[in-house]
């Protein structure tokens, strides 16, 4: 009886996830869309405890004030500019946590850390090894490559695509190892027995090649292409938060790693489109470092058209209609305002102005719809870059 009730609790909780992705589609709905969300997850969670036995009221209370209290800073001290470096952070420790959940479940077949007590060939099935060895993987490299994007983002690292002679070489080399230390896990070492238990030690060196992974993949990325990072290491903590679902079988651990999942990867080829490129390019082209020379590469046979804050005004008086283009510099400078100021002396005079949101750019500082929504620009106003074309 109580499984099942367990079970239609993770079924609802599940439904409040889609509810609430759905809600988050327009700004009109977001707030309700976080609602659901984070009422499905409440759900969920206490569901968790129940079937684990390990619902105690003072802990539960104790959990939700320290991580309503952190919530809380986290809202009002972080700058809408500095959210996505906020996100990559988030998506690291989410990362983080799969990992160490795997890593209890190979713990948990332990019955000490000496070789005399290693677990024998069979105590783990090869399904599971390998669905740990997986967590392990997605989660490690998560987390490391989470936080080299978040130095990138918060400038306490270079901007710049960093790289150094064989660093690709190393990178799949570390891959293979990595394939090859969750192949140990799955198979073990029958033959070898005075090794010590080829789960625990072939873990230890899954999350050691993994966080050198993280690093290899993510350092070589420019700034201008850490939003399309960002959005794919989401992608990530969602994959090794599913995966963590099967091994310790939680349904709403996979439900709701999946949904992340999905969306982060749909979320990055559609970055990818917007910016003419793949995601192959993106990941491997070391594209998009920080520019300080203040000159513009011009393309052969193409002129470029300065102009001033009084021609511009001249322009905007005899204009019919105007499309603005908010980017990361509205951002950083709290334009906002002033923007939607200028809109509506603009809209006084009978010109028709609208929003363009580039899927790159108008992400970049965490979500260029937010803090147009703060000056309180129409939303019918917003157009995704292919509408307004």
């Amino acid at each position: 009886m109580q499984v099942g009730i367990i079970n239609l609790a993770y079924l609802g909780s599940a439904i409040l996830f889609i509810l609430g992705l759905k809600r988050l589609q327009s700004p009109t709905t977001a707030r309700e869309g976080n609602t659901l969300s984070s009422l499905g997850m409440l759900v969920a969670v206490v569901a968790t405890l129940f079937l684990y036995d390990l619902l105690s009221i003072e802990k539960m209370i104790a959990g939700f004030a320290i991580g309503g209290i952190i919530g809380v800073v986290l809202a009002r001290r972080v700058e809408m500019t500095a959210m996505p470096e906020l996100v990559a952070a988030f998506n690291g420790f989410g990362g983080l946590a799969s990992a160490l959940v795997a890593s209890a479940e190979v713990a948990q077949h332990v019955t000490g850390l000496s070789a005399a007590s290693s677990i024998q060939l069979g105590t783990v099935d090869g399904v599971l090894a390998m669905t740990i060895g997986l967590s392990i993987l997605i989660g490690t490299v998560t987390f490391s490559g989470s936080f080299i994007a978040f130095g990138k983002l918060s400038g306490k690292m270079s901007g710049n695509p960093i790289s150094f002679p064989g660093m690709r070489v190393i990178t799949i080399l570390a891959l293979l190892a990595a394939v090859g230390c969750i192949g140990w896990m799955i198979v073990g070492v029958p033959d070898f027995p005075e090794i010590t238990d080829p789960m625990v030690w072939g873990s230890v060196g899954l999350g050691g090649l993994a966080l050198l992974l993280g690093v290899l993949l993510v350092i070589p990325i420019g700034g201008a292409d850490m939003p399309v990072v960002v959005s794919l290491l989401n992608s990530y903590s969602g994959l090794a938060a599913a995966a963590t679902g099967f091994v310790i079988d939680n349904t709403a651990l996979i439900v709701s790693g999946t949904l992340v999942g999905a969306a982060g990867f749909i979320l990055t080829i559609i970055m990818c489109d917007a910016m003419n490129r793949s995601l192959a390019n993106v990941m491997l082209g070391g594209f998009g470092g920080d520019t300080s020379t203040g000159t513009l590469d011009v393309p052969e046979g193409r002129t470029v058209n300065e102009t001033s804050p009084e021609d511009t005004a001249i322009l905007l008086s005899y204009a019919q209609k105007v499309i603005v283009v908010p980017g990361y510099g509205l951002a950083v400078a709290q334009a906002q305002h002033a923007v939607r100021e200028l809109a509506e002396l603009l809209e006084d005079r009978g010109t028709e102005v609208k929003y363009a949101i580039h899927p790159v750019a108008g992400r970049m500082p965490g979500h260029m719809n937010v803090l147009l929504a703060e000056a309180n620009v129409p939303y019918d106003q917003l157009f995704e870059m292919d509408d307004i074309n």
